[in-house]
């Protein structure tokens, strides 16, 4: 190696050192009041806690759609609610799963959508749920690397823009900014009635991947293995003339038990996703997220589904 190359060397060396500080340390975080910035505050909610605990794991259908101090006084455990946004993809919102595992935690995954490819859907929407946090950017697999890497140039231009014009880490004044969540991880911004017109088009079924049930069966076999459970549990479904019949949700359901190995003797699909029809006036802005009053009936039907297979229970009221 030459002089001129090892010069060259070192210079690309300061100069990336230069762009890691002031990236890291003068620019981020400019999202600190956005929606996703709650996964700051949920992470230390779910790493706080020590012993046997319910982790909720999935998409936007748990932030809007869940009362977890319900639910803590319902079972008797502390809850943590992970839910958050479904651009991320089903493996970013899975992998919070691993952070603070402790013997007899219960984890629930609530997905919508079972057809995912393993991979991160919106790198950019994953950046600015991490931005220079330490404690998620645990949260990358090598397989993520090259997606993150070639959305952070985007990321990091809007940040600079943002810093540059003094315009970051503000919030929204509806129910999309950080300061909506409780202590459990819970969207409180109130929902007293349907805001909006519901896209129910969206309301369908698609098929389990393998690559989501070999995920999902992988990372229950890391949570047994530290003597916690993993179950799936139903999502709300908005019924309209446009929703599929309870036949097709049977078949859905049949489909996903088989893929992921659920037996009675050892089951892992704790709902029937019937339970989870509810008329369209309990939805608030989406399919997906759930009014005040919407809240308390799936809140209530995951505590029934839970105590089905964790008996004992059923008498923490």
């Amino acid at each position: 190696m030459t002089k001129k190359t090892i010069q060259l060397f070192v210079k690309l060396i300061v100069v990336a050192v230069i762009l890691f500080v002031f990236s890291f340390v003068v620019v981020m975080p400019q999202y600190g009041g956005n929606y996703q910035a709650s996964m700051v505050d949920k992470i230390s909610r779910l790493q706080s806690i020590e012993g046997p605990k319910i982790v909720l794991l999935g998409n936007s259908n748990l932030a809007f759609g869940m009362n977890s101090e319900r639910l803590s006084q319902l079972t008797g455990m502390p809850v943590v609610n992970m839910g958050l946004h479904g651009g991320v993809g089903n493996a970013f919102n899975e992998s919070v799963a691993k952070l603070n595992v402790c013997e007899g935690d219960i984890y629930i995954i609530v997905h919508d959508n079972w057809s995912d490819n393993d991979t991160i859907k919106n790198p950019e929407l994953a950046w600015i749920t991490m931005e220079n946090h330490p404690q998620l950017l645990r949260l990358i697999r090598w397989k993520d690397i090259p997606s993150l890497a070639k959305a952070f140039p985007t990321y990091l231009r809007k940040c600079v823009h943002m810093w540059g014009t003094q315009t970051g880490n503000a919030e929204q004044t509806n129910a999309y900014r950080r300061s909506a969540f409780n202590e459990y991880g819970d969207n409180i911004y109130p929902r007293p009635q349907t805001e909006g017109e519901i896209e129910l088009e969206k309301v369908t079924i698609n098929p389990v991947s393998d690559e989501a049930a070999n995920r999902v069966k992988k990372l229950q076999a890391y949570l047994e293995a530290r003597g916690a459970t993993l179950y799936v549990a139903g999502y709300p479904i908005c019924v309209s003339d446009k929703t599929p019949t309870e036949a097709e949700y049977d078949a859905f359901e049949a489909d996903l038990k088989q893929k992921l190995g659920h037996t009675d003797a050892h089951p892992i699909v704790i709902s029937h996703y019937n339970d989870y029809r509810y008329d369209l006036s309990y939805f608030y802005d989406s399919y997906l997220h759930l009014t005040d009053a919407g809240i308390i009936l799936r809140t209530d039907q995951l505590y029934q589904d839970i105590t089905n297979v964790q008996p004992q229970m059923a008498g923490s009221r």
